[in-house]
């Protein structure tokens, strides 16, 4: 795997805290990521993994904090910050009405990525769309949605792209193809990447660190590779089944 690069950070969150109704959900986030870097998300539902990218979107606004995307901060220049993003969950689909080709033609359009046919026709290949170009994507099936969503991700060759659990209700060799492409993305392009995911498998895989997400706090950082034996665990998920069963934790939303 190739190393991401130590120059500007891609994204840099700074004593990020987000209270819904007095409750705290994500309490005092700071960390950063590198251009090439992929950096786990994980944690138990509701630990605030959703909820901090949806800060870095600019979806929800901080009860306090800054965020910054390519040396840009969020809160004071959004559209310049938001327009080096992209992102993809299996919770947010494209419109159904529209197909493949149409979508990504829209959503370039908004991006304004330069030769964008050129580029529309290099996504629909790497995620081996060919087939359903002119398919209403609400039609296709979950797998063949996500990578459509994938696909229209990377349009904008995003100096950050946000990826909420990408592969969720997915096959093994989609999930698989849909790996390689983003390890592809970050070692070709230099994109940072943000990866929240349940699967401790695809993490020690993909990422080159990881942030294990605990009532809105970082519990623990590292390689997901040596994390295990750093804290006397076999696995991955055995040290994030032992950390989940830690009194009091995963109790907010």
């Amino acid at each position: 795997m190739i190393q991401p690069n130590t120059s500007q950070p891609a994204l840099v969150v700074e004593h990020l805290s987000k209270a819904f109704n007095g409750r705290t959900v994500v309490d005092g986030l700071s960390f950063s990521i590198a251009p090439g870097e992929i950096v786990g998300l994980v944690g138990l539902n509701g630990a605030g993994k959703t909820t901090t990218i949806n800060m870095i979107l600019g979806l929800l606004t901080p009860s306090s904090g800054t965020v910054s995307i390519a040396g840009v901060n969020l809160a004071l220049a959004r559209e310049e910050a938001i327009a080096r993003t992209n992102f993809s969950a299996v919770y947010a689909p494209l419109p159904g009405n529209l197909t493949v080709a149409q979508n990504l033609r829209i959503f370039g359009m908004i991006y304004d990525v330069p030769d964008l046919m050129d580029r529309i026709d290099d996504m629909i290949e790497m995620f081996d769309l060919t087939r359903y170009r002119n398919t209403r994507c609400g039609l296709l099936s979950s797998g063949e949605q996500t990578r459509v969503s994938l696909a229209k991700a990377l349009l904008n060759r995003p100096r950050l792209l946000l990826l909420d659990e990408p592969t969720a209700s997915i096959d093994p060799s989609t999930a698989d193809t849909i790996r390689k492409n983003i390890s592809a993305y970050a070692e070709q392009e230099h994109g940072a990447v943000l990866w929240t995911s349940h699967n401790m498998y695809e993490v020690a895989a993909v990422c080159h660190r990881m942030m294990l997400l605990s009532r809105g706090r970082i519990l623990i950082e590292g390689d997901p590779k040596s994390l295990p034996a750093e804290h006397g665990a076999a696995s991955l998920e055995d040290l994030f089944i032992d950390l989940a069963r830690e009194p009091g934790e995963g109790t907010n939303s």
